[in-house]
């Protein structure tokens, strides 16, 4: 059978109930199964019915979606672009700050260039994005709760960090859940880890796998690295290994390039994959690269020496 007649057969079989054959007319609406695409049911009985005989094939269905989600190039890394120069954001912490009063992370280059404008014309400190003035530490801590009250997803992922090195594993692991839930890709992968260690939660191995692809799936570059060394070490599966470095490795994480480079000398990679992996890597990295960034960078490196 052709491949056109075996999707013709499919749209067929998706318009009626695949438990009891009932077709989609206007007093009947289908709903897809809730884990893969293969059928549709016209009600929940029916699904419940069909639920054996559907079993086996909507698990590797729903396998197979995962992975086609997992294995996605991401646009950019999770951190995307700073507020006022639109550049890819360093994936080094030390080359861009979090303000709370707007929760926005903006890259030295922008903070330095603001702050040489305020001392040079004399002006008050303020955030470069929002121009709220500089606050106190009491004011800087009310806030950092006001923009936790409105469930301000990086707020809360910043306060689960500053509770975990207070100690405080339990009220981590809760601010690190809520921000997850809303979506923040760098919380889902600091779950991972506190699913890993035990801290403050129990240690969950499925749990901190799964967290880890989604935080690979939002563009974090370290938790494919983590994925990739974990197919690597745990399940013997260089293939999926190499995939998650690759991407890893576009992403400009220099631990992925080197896992590439170990794999490439294992016999895992091919010469022009590893070559592809390396320009792409370069690539992200000078992307991150500008003028004012690499000023600070250069005045940084120069009172190193004189000290």
């Amino acid at each position: 059978m052709s491949t056109e007649s075996n999707n013709e057969a499919i749209d067929v079989k998706m318009m009626s109930c695949a438990s009891c054959g009932k077709s989609e007319v206007d007093e009947v609406k289908l709903k897809e199964c809730d884990d893969c695409d293969l059928v549709r049911y016209c009600s929940d009985e029916c699904q419940e019915n069909h639920a054996i005989q559907h079993e086996e094939h909507c698990k590797k269905r729903a396998a197979e979606l995962r992975d086609e989600l997992l294995f996605r190039q991401p646009d950019s890394s999770y951190l995307g672009d700073c507020p006022i120069c639109c550049l890819p954001l360093s994936l080094d912490p030390t080359k861009s700050t979090m303000y709370n009063c707007c929760s926005k992370v903006i890259c030295i280059g922008c903070a330095y260039t603001n702050q040489m404008r305020e001392i040079e014309r004399k002006l008050s400190f303020k955030c470069p994005f929002c121009r709220e003035p500089a606050p106190t530490k009491l004011e800087r801590d009310k806030r950092r709760m006001k923009r936790i009250e409105v469930n301000d997803p990086v707020a809360l992922c910043r306060e689960g960090i500053e509770q975990y090195g207070e100690g405080n594993y339990e009220r981590s692991f809760e601010y690190m859940m809520k921000a997850a839930e809303l979506g923040d890709v760098e919380a889902h992968y600091k779950l991972s880890l506190l699913y890993y260690s035990g801290q403050g939660v129990e240690e969950d191995m499925g749990k901190k796998i799964h967290h880890l692809e989604e935080a690979a799936i939002g563009g974090h570059p370290y938790a494919r690295y983590t994925l990739g060394c974990d197919e690597w070490n745990n399940n013997n599966n260089a293939e999926r290994a190499v995939k998650h470095w690759i991407i890893g490795a576009t992403q400009g994480g220099d631990d992925s390039i080197n896992n590439l480079m170990f794999a490439f000398k294992q016999g895992h990679v091919s010469k022009d994959d590893l070559a592809a992996a390396l320009r792409a890597h370069q690539v992200a990295v000078d992307a991150t690269k500008s003028p004012q960034r690499e000023a600070v960078e250069e005045f940084v490196r120069s009172r190193t020496r004189v000290e």
